[in-house]
């Protein structure tokens, strides 16, 4: 009995530093989608700053969806950026980005690969209607 405690202490730890790290948890993305009307849901994973899925869009079309791992927001792969590169750019450089590089618009998010407020190399995943950084990892 007491090892059963033991063991459910430690899984929920673990879960609980999972969640704390990704803001979300698997279930949690998983719910996120299907709220917005996705079905399919496959291949949900943490990569690279941002949760990542495979879905069916409401009107059936596959798509590859990105989610910001802090607030849950969804950005689906065939969706069109209202920022351009040069606004891109300009929005890191304000948060404090420097070196900013290999500025490329991908399934749904701009990417960016520069030096953090810290200085330290990371990729960036940036949201492409206001520019705020959604994730960010170790480049």
């Amino acid at each position: 009995m007491r090892n059963r405690m033991l063991l459910g202490l430690a899984l929920a730890f673990v879960g609980g530093v999972a969640m704390a790290q990704t803001g979300l948890t698997e279930v949690q993305v998983r719910s996120t989608l299907e709220a917005q009307g996705y079905t399919g849901i496959n291949d949900v994973k943490f990569e690279d700053g941002v949760w990542k899925a495979d879905a069916r869009s409401a009107d059936g079309n596959r798509v590859d969806v990105r989610l910001d791992a802090a607030t849950g927001k969804v950005f689906p792969d065939e969706q069109v950026a209202n920022l351009g590169e040069a606004d891109v750019r300009a929005r890191l450089a304000t948060a404090g980005y420097t070196n900013v590089h290999d500025v490329d618009y991908e399934d749904g998010i701009w990417n960016a690969e520069a030096d953090d407020p810290q200085g330290k190399d990371v990729e960036v995943k940036i949201d492409p209607k206001t520019g705020k950084v959604i994730g960010k990892e170790k480049d």
